[in-house]
């Protein structure tokens, strides 16, 4: 049985979740409504520990929580560009474009288009469209 398929039961600690408990949640996510999750939980899980799952669910077009997971993709490319890549490993970012690009969708391809624009630009940063989700919402490539 996969997580997908499993009943997904809650976090043990929703301020810090496991992989695998993010991804549980990621294919069932009415199990446990994001209104009911800690205030800016977003922000929270956005970070190199669970970049990876983030990753991957923002790959699959069946997952659930498929926006949300693009939603955390962008908060980390964001925050690790526009501190120069103090906050996150610019390495562990080219590589996640590097894949978005040659496995991804529209989707995941726009996503590696804007960070590319972004970081030879960090003064592009806008808060609202990186950390707020304007560019999930309005999914568009940068110019």
């Amino acid at each position: 049985m996969s997580l997908q398929e499993s009943t997904f039961r809650g976090f043990a600690n929703p301020v810090d979740p496991s992989p695998a408990e993010l991804r549980a949640w990621a294919y069932q996510p009415d199990s446990v409504p994001l209104e009911s999750m800690p205030q800016d939980w977003d922000l929270l899980v956005s970070g190199d520990q669970l970049i990876t799952t983030l990753f991957d669910l923002a790959l699959d077009p069946s997952c659930p929580a498929r926006r949300f997971a693009l939603h955390c993709l962008y908060i980390y490319a964001g925050d690790g560009i526009r501190t120069r890549f103090r906050a996150h490993s610019k390495r562990r970012l080219s590589k996640l474009l590097k894949q978005a690009e040659q496995h991804g969708d529209e989707l995941m391809a726009s996503w590696a288009h804007n960070c590319r624009v972004l970081m030879t630009d960090p003064e592009r940063f806008d808060y609202h469209e990186w950390c707020e989700g304007g560019l999930v919402r309005q999914a568009r490539r940068l110019g």
